[in-house]
């Protein structure tokens, strides 16, 4: 079974939602300053990234 475009695209996807979720997790509960809204920040552009992954999904 190999894998496709298609199929990485899927994986990075699920990846950054992972690491988006773990982020903004962090900065929700770990940091109480200032760092935990950059954790969130770089938490919700992990999502953004993963949503232009999912959308370019059969496209390529």
């Amino acid at each position: 079974m190999g894998m496709n475009k298609n199929t990485v695209l899927a994986w990075a996807t699920f990846i950054m939602i992972i690491v988006g979720v773990s982020l903004i997790a962090l900065g929700a509960f770990r940091y109480d300053d200032v760092a935990g809204w950059g954790f969130a920040a770089v938490g919700v552009g992990f999502f953004a990234v993963a949503w232009v992954f999912n959308a370019l999904k059969g496209r390529v």
